[in-house]
């Protein structure tokens, strides 16, 4: 089926849609917390490669990324008719029927994951159907008040909460969740900058469309300063990575160089970055 189509194509066809669809440049951005959160939940080996550890991350590698995107995009359609993003990075929704359908059983697929879970870690995974959902969808539709949309991308971190949680068998540190729910609000308005003008267009208000391009900047920048102090309040080190994201910033800020250019360079910094975090986690298990 092509992209410009709305009926149904064959199964191969609507199945490289919905893989489109899902964003597989920003699949870590759900997944890679899962990583992190048991790298630094496990007090042993054997507790990093186990059913629980196992389905957390197979879910948010990629079911989890067509319910968040594929509800994105069904409540965007009209905004992204206009975005030039869609069509050519990204797919375009142009109501094809089967994309609700597998965003439900995705969502199905995450309560079905309650019953696997410990139960501490029920809320976290809760958190993060409600919040996806929340985000595009009315009468919440969170993407269209501005800082609430900022606020509602902690979601991101959720995994890795919900990871260590089951893992440990106790909650994450707290100043960890307020690192990383500072660091995805940073991301989420940075990653709205190169929409400001469609959704101007649109109509739609968003923290980036109110503040303008430098402020949203600005704004990201205090974000992602925060949150590497909170995770140095939980470890020196942590609190050092993180500062990789102010400095980034800041350097793009001083630079010519297009926010439209330097978004699509932050797959690979966050996996850079996540797979430092990993590897700390990792050699604390096994070296103690």
């Amino acid at each position: 089926m092509r992209d410009g189509e709305a009926g149904d194509g064959t199964v191969r066809e609507e199945l490289a849609y919905l893989l489109r669809l899902s964003r597989p440049r920003f699949w870590l951005y759900l997944a890679g917390p899962v990583l992190v959160g048991v790298a630094y939940a496990a007090s042993a080996p054997g507790e990093l490669v186990t059913p629980v550890t196992f389905g957390l991350f197979a879910y948010f590698l990629v079911p989890a990324n067509v319910f968040l995107y594929g509800i994105n995009d069904v409540y965007d359609r009209e905004i992204d008719a206009e975005n030039p993003k869609k069509g050519s990075r990204e797919a375009r929704y142009r109501g094809q029927r089967y994309v609700p359908l597998a965003v439900g059983l995705c969502a199905a697929a995450g309560v079905f994951l309650l019953a696997v879970l410990p139960s501490i870690a029920w809320p976290w995974l809760l958190a993060f159907l409600v919040l996806g959902a929340a985000y595009s969808a009315p009468p919440a539709r969170f993407k269209t008040t501005p800082v609430l949309d900022s606020v509602s991308n902690g979601l991101y971190v959720v995994p890795g909460a919900a990871a260590y949680a089951a893992v440990a068998g106790t909650q994450p540190p707290a100043l960890a969740v307020v690192g990383g729910w500072l660091w995805a609000m940073g991301m989420h308005t940075f990653s709205a900058i190169p929409d400001v003008e469609p959704d101007r267009e649109a109509g739609i208000r968003t923290t980036a469309t109110v503040l303008g391009e430098r402020r949203t900047i600005a704004y990201c920048g205090a974000c992602w300063l925060a949150s590497a102090a909170a995770f140095a309040g939980v470890d020196y080190r942590l609190g050092g990575v993180m500062l990789a994201y102010p400095a980034l910033v800041a350097a793009i800020a001083a630079s010519s160089v297009a926010i439209e250019r330097a978004y699509w360079w932050f797959p690979a910094i966050n996996t850079a970055v996540g797979a430092a975090l990993t590897v700390g986690g990792l050699w604390r298990v096994v070296h103690g």
